[in-house]
This record gives C-alpha cells, structure tokens and sequence, in this order.
C-alpha cells in the first residue's frame, strides 16, 4: 500500500459532501427548512405535510386561504427552493 501525506479529518468530510450526488442528498433533505424560509412563519405553521418525492414536493396545508395562494405562488416557490438549494431538487410542487 503506498503511503500518502496525512489528511486533516476535516477536509476529508468537505471533500465528501462536496460530491455532487451527496450534496443534492442533503439538498433533498433540507427542503422542510427552504419551505419554512420560502413561505414564511404564517403559511408554514399552518403545512401540514411537506415531503419530496422524486423531485415533486407535496405540500397539504390546513387553510383554504393559504392553499390558493400558495397554488398561484407554486411556480415562484419552486425556483426560490432551488436556489436556497443549489440544485435543481424540486421540479413541481403539488398542493393539497
């Protein structure tokens, strides 16, 4: 086995998240916190489910109200997430 210049723990973590398919992971599993930040306290309080399935987010929220509005907004919701993400991690967003 040939011998390398030792590492710092550190960079070796940064080295693996940075890979692309373990930072889109990550990405994926963020998006409850993007929503919150998207939407705002108001609207986020009242979703009552969030979840990512194969690039399309679920969102079911309680108010009737909120439920248009966040319906109109989709489009808008969907390209902000992305970019709090980084990368392309939700392609629709369906409301219930």
């Amino acid at each position: 086995m040939k011998r390398t210049e030792p590492k710092l723990i550190g960079d070796i973590l940064k080295e693996f998240f940075e890979r692309p398919y373990v930072a889109r992971k990550i990405a994926e599993g963020r998006v409850p916190k993007y929503w919150r930040a998207v939407v705002g306290d108001y609207i986020a309080r009242l979703t009552t489910e969030c979840r990512l399935e194969r690039g399309i987010l679920h969102i079911a929220i309680s108010s009737g109200v909120a439920r248009q509005e966040v319906f109109f907004r989709r489009d808008e919701y969907m390209v902000r997430i992305n970019e709090l993400a980084g990368h392309r991690v939700v392609n629709s967003i369906i409301v219930r």
